[in-house]
């Protein structure tokens, strides 16, 4: 039996491996990449590399046994139809007879049109019979505070979302989530909304990021047609910086608030709060 992490090498994929690698040995876990050679220090410490591609649904074949336990973490080429992508390893898993396949979806609570490829996904795999864990994972800490350039730059943070609120986490949180799915038992067919254990707006996150700078640093909340134009001028491609302000409408609708606690309850610890994050991002 073998735990299978797809995306193994993206941002979300290494904290969960290196996660894993605490707690089960390494020939255990199977990492499924693109680019083995990104993947080279996790096959130096054991771990087991297998190269596919969701756009080429040959290189799935043969890559699940009987009885594993599958991570599908969500692809993130908007452009390709990430439900068919993702179809492709439901139905290898099933064709296997995995034990799990745990998906990393958006919180039920979010309508955004972010959310549509991963409401089509958990249909698809809800109703695949193949037991599953569906992770609603929440807003990342990492999509603020890896995008601190221009905050600084322009000392302003500025977002469409107004005087909404977002119970965001790191990503290690999320992983940490994943990683007791995976080694735990008891979680088929069961739907975990995970989010951070504070919500905060973005005043706050202004506020935050002027005390540990000691820059002056605004919020500025502008209309979403506004901020699409300012994306786009960055060189943002439209169809991806109008996904983008969909979901800051989300937030000023309260969708990304989740107070379920499932996430501290995974992981077994508070989730880190955000001004940690910004620290360690200063500090990168």
């Amino acid at each position: 039996m073998s735990i299978v992490v797809t995306g193994a090498t993206g941002k979300l994929g290494r904290h969960v491996v290196e996660q894993l690698l605490e707690k089960v040995p390494a020939e255990q876990i199977t990492a499924v990449v693109r680019d083995e050679s990104k993947a080279a220090d996790f096959a130096d410490r054991g771990v087991k590399i297998a190269v596919a591609d969701y756009n080429t649904p040959e290189t799935f074949d043969g890559l699940f046994g009987a009885g594993d336990k599958v991570l599908l973490i969500s692809g993130n080429e908007f452009d390709k139809g990430r439900p068919a992508q993702h179809q492709v390893v439901i139905d290898r898993a099933k064709d296997a007879g995995v034990a799990l396949l745990a998906y990393t979806s958006a919180p039920g609570t979010l309508s955004a049109a972010l959310a549509d490829d991963h409401r089509a996904t958990e249909k698809a795999l809800t109703s695949s019979g193949v037991p599953y864990v569906l992770l609603r994972n929440g807003w990342y800490h990492e999509n603020y505070t890896e995008q601190l350039a221009p905050v600084l730059e322009h000392n302003a943070v500025v977002s469409a979302a107004g005087e909404g609120r977002v119970s965001s986490a790191s990503r290690a949180d999320y992983a940490a989530a994943a990683v007791a799915v995976l080694t735990g038992e008891g979680h088929e067919n069961k739907t975990y909304e995970l989010g951070g254990d504070e919500a905060w707006g973005f005043a706050e996150y202004a506020a935050e990021l002027s005390r540990q700078t000691g820059k002056e640093i605004a919020y500025n909340a502008v209309p979403a047609e506004a901020l699409v134009s300012i994306l786009t001028g960055a060189g943002m491609p439209e169809h991806f910086a109008t996904i983008l302000v969909g979901v800051d409408a989300s937030i000023a609708e309260g969708e990304l608030v989740v107070d379920s606690g499932d996430l501290s309850r995974l992981a077994g610890r508070p989730t880190t709060p955000l001004s940690e994050a910004i620290t360690a991002a200063l500090k990168g």
